[in-house]
């Protein structure tokens, strides 16, 4: 797998990629870019820009940003992007830095889909600022490597009242008939459920946003279940601890159709 890194345009130093592995302070997005372009660049951006003023005080310019990313994938057309955020003058001692935050960009060869089902282990677990895309990834390392080490794919995380959530690294989206129901809990809200929510009704399906636990899953309200992340548009969930859940290919096939039905954006 090719790979190259940026700073602000310019090969990455070992002076700031020693800072980005001594503070884990941040936030990024990835993306798949095809002919140049890419799905939900704008939902992207937007992203960057909120984190940006969130954790920074100030936002990259947009039109920055899409300069860099055209730099870096120099004569690539297809590749995937990961966009991070960061700043050299934020430390542990001293985490008081207000302003324009640098820019990391890595370029490499698009990944495969995540899986191509899953076995999903519930987890009691809130992650810190679920609404960003952060670069404190430890306890959703720490989660995967639990639910493999006890015979699952991947953790599907509920709050303390047990109402789920999301998953590690992904949304994950309930199916009965033709309506697909996400959980309403703090999460991050994925670019690709938002690109699937914009294309259901071009597949015939609806959405709705409500409280889900276990009990709804035990209760056989749903007979089906997907995650979605940008690497895996759509991906079936074959089972929630001891619950097994049916698999519809024709389902997952509506889901990436309405996936693909949101046009890709020039970089």
């Amino acid at each position: 797998m090719s790979r190259a890194l940026f700073i602000d345009g310019e090969p990455a130093s070992i002076e700031a990629l020693t800072h980005q592995a001594l503070v884990n302070y941040g936030a990024y997005t990835s993306f798949r870019v095809e002919d140049g372009a890419a799905r939900g660049l704008d939902l992207h951006l937007e992203r960057l820009r909120d984190a940006s003023i969130e954790l920074f005080g100030e936002a990259v310019p947009e039109a920055r940003l899409l300069e860099l990313m055209r730099a870096a994938m120099e004569a690539r057309e297809t590749c995937w992007l990961r966009v991070s955020l960061f700043s050299d003058q934020i430390s542990n001692r001293d985490p008081t830095s207000v302003g324009r935050p640098r820019v990391m960009i890595a370029v490499f060869d698009p990944p495969p889909p995540l899986a191509g089902s899953l076995r999903l282990q519930v987890q009691r677990h809130e992650r810190i600022a679920p609404h960003l895309k952060h670069a404190a990834n430890m306890d959703l390392l720490t989660a995967r490597r639990r639910a493999r080490a006890e015979g699952f794919d991947d953790a599907l995380f509920a709050d303390r009242e047990g109402a789920f959530s999301e998953g590690t690294l992904w949304n994950i989206g309930f199916v009965r008939g033709d309506v697909v129901t996400w959980p309403r809990a703090p999460i991050l809200a994925g670019v690709t459920q938002r690109l699937i929510q914009a294309g259901l009704a071009d597949v015939g399906l609806s959405d709705e946003t409500r409280i889900l636990d276990w009990n709804d899953v035990a209760a056989g309200n749903f007979r089906s279940a997907f995650i979605c992340n940008s690497a895996t548009p759509a991906c079936p969930v074959t089972g929630i601890d001891s619950w097994a859940l049916d698999t519809d290919p024709t389902l997952i096939d509506r889901l990436r159709a309405a996936w693909a039905s949101q046009p890709c954006q020039p970089i």
